[in-house]
């Protein structure tokens, strides 16, 4: 038997420190090894991985535990860094409406972080300019786009896929798809190619946000034959193309979506991320794909432990969402920055979506300083009980002029129609023979103005903005209190993104010291962030 040779270095004896505040600095050293000694009695902290003696000469060094440097690369999967030329496996998600502004992704992509532009809403001509903007600022990346599924307007769907295509977006962010449409699988499979060595080349990159696992199934297999051949009938791909994409996944990443603002089924990630992994292995071993698709974590991902907790399920990446709405770069107004800034984890609650009103499908919002939710639901509940507008009883449809529209029903109309005569005109074609169809356009009026309001700032309108928002804002904000991340001016995306990542090293540190037996006082337990240099 070989021995092996652990060098044995000593230490000068102000290296260690004893006292709280010079313990806590070095386990905060990230990027060095940490060694638990005990000498003349007392119990300290050296960043060093091999201690000998105190360079006094004195004896009676013990090391009680070590700990290896904890950078905040080693945090998640290497090859999620690596394939979308990042930093850290830490991503922002696409808030709709520009509330992931272009300042918002711009300033993660200078920071080496992939941010997504919240495109959903968002009309051509904006979104065009956004690619525009952030391909300037950010000609080598990394940045990506929201393509959000538009059940009820599948033109502005196509739209935006025409629109990535043109300008050469290289990753998109798939959100709220229930099963996959022709304009996904296009995205998709125009990027594929043949490399010389006769390899799969993925031009157009695929993150897809899901919290269903029938939905991660499609995700996680090839395009369906169908498509692919009805592409190719359109000349949208090529033979090649079609052939490629039956052997590669639709997504290279799947981000895993708890209970999140927005869009959301409200689901534990201590159950869905699990589920997730193990559905992703058991299709591993049937297609033997060259390059394991990334399982991410996203929901409830607002604090060093949530990120942590993420990390050691097994997540690749992180994914924040809530936090990022109340950063200064947000499209968001200072008024709903304020409320954000002020929320507790039980201030949210379910309200109708606009994009899919007539599912009944709800998404996750606040509820503090605003009465959108219940204003929101009431409207579903007439659309449920009646089948035109003008089946609605006289007071009924009074109070809805006066405390929620604020205007005639007419009035609301016409505007309407004056709006999806630019952004899709086929939406007033269908409602003039559906009368029901018409009644639920005129309720989203409301329901996709609330959510501009609330990013602009409307004044007079403050009791209906409608807040995207997850119970994750309220944990956020308990955990800045009495930073300087307590105040909304103070909260840059960046800076949100170094104190999550470092707060989860820290406190994985802090653990791995307890499974060493070395237990800290409770105040250890704690990262409180502090202004970066």
């Amino acid at each position: 038997m070989t021995s092996v040779y652990t060098p044995s270095v000593s230490v000068p004896l102000d290296a260690i420190a004893f006292d709280a505040a010079g313990i806590k600095a070095r386990l905060l050293n990230l990027y060095h090894p940490c060694s638990v000694v005990r000498y003349d009695g007392q119990i300290g902290m050296v960043n060093q991985a091999y201690v000998g003696e105190v360079e006094t000469g004195r004896s009676g060094l013990e090391v009680l535990a070590t700990l290896p440097p904890t950078p905040l690369e080693q945090l998640g999967d290497p090859n999620f860094r690596a394939f979308h030329g990042i930093k850290y496996a830490y991503t922002t998600g696409a808030m709709a409406g520009g509330i992931a502004s272009t300042d918002l992704v711009i300033a993660l992509g200078q920071a080496g972080l992939l941010g997504s532009f919240g495109a959903g809403g968002v009309a051509p001509a904006r979104l065009e300019a956004a690619v525009q903007q952030i391909q300037q600022a950010l000609p080598h990346g990394p940045y990506a786009f929201n393509l959000i599924h538009s059940p009820s307007e599948p033109a502005m769907e196509r739209g935006a896929v025409d629109l990535y295509l043109k300008y050469g977006v290289k990753t998109i962010e798939a959100s709220a798809f229930l099963a996959l449409t022709a304009n996904l699988v296009y995205y998709r499979a125009a990027g594929l190619s043949l490399d010389a060595n006769n390899q799969i080349q993925i031009g157009h990159k695929v993150i897809a946000k899901l919290s269903r696992r029938e939905v991660a199934d499609q995700f996680m297999q090839p395009a369906p034959v169908k498509l692919l051949k009805e592409l190719v009938e359109q000349g949208l791909i090529s033979e090649q193309q079609a052939r490629l994409a039956e052997q590669a996944p639709m997504a290279d990443d799947i981000t895993v979506e708890a209970d999140s603002g927005g869009h959301t089924d409200n689901r534990p990630l201590v159950s869905l991320l699990p589920s997730i992994l193990k559905r992703r292995d058991e299709l591993q071993a049937k297609y033997q794909y060259p390059v394991l698709i990334r399982i991410g974590a996203a929901g409830g991902i607002s604090t060093p432990e949530s990120a942590l907790a993420a990390f050691m399920m097994g997540a690749a990446y992180v994914v924040t969402g809530s936090v990022n709405q109340a950063c200064v770069e947000a499209g968001t107004s200072d008024y709903t920055k304020r409320l954000l800034a002020e929320a507790e984890m039980h201030d949210v609650m379910m309200a109708p979506a606009a994009d899919m009103f007539e599912m009944g499908v709800k998404l996750q919002v606040l509820k503090r300083g605003t009465l959108f939710p219940v204003r929101a639901q009431k409207l579903y509940e007439i659309y449920r009980s009646y089948d035109s507008i003008d089946a609605i009883p006289k007071d009924e449809r009074q109070r809805l002029e006066k405390q929620i529209f604020k205007k005639s029903l007419d009035e609301v109309w016409e505007g309407t129609v004056a709006f999806f005569q630019q952004r899709d005109p086929s939406q007033i074609e269908r409602a003039s023979q559906n009368p029901k169809r018409k009644m639920a356009l005129i309720f989203r009026w409301y329901l996709g103005l609330s959510s501009r309001w609330s990013n602009s700032g409307e004044a007079g309108r403050e009791s209906d903005y409608q807040i995207w928002c997850g119970p994750a804002m309220g944990a956020f904000n308990e955990w800045v209190k009495g930073s300087y991340l307590a105040e909304p001016a103070n909260r840059r995306v960046v800076d949100v993104a170094h104190h999550i990542l470092t707060g989860a090293a820290y406190l994985y540190r802090i653990q791995a010291l307890k499974m060493q037996g070395i237990y800290l006082p409770a105040d250890f337990s704690h990262y409180q962030p502090l202004p970066l240099l």
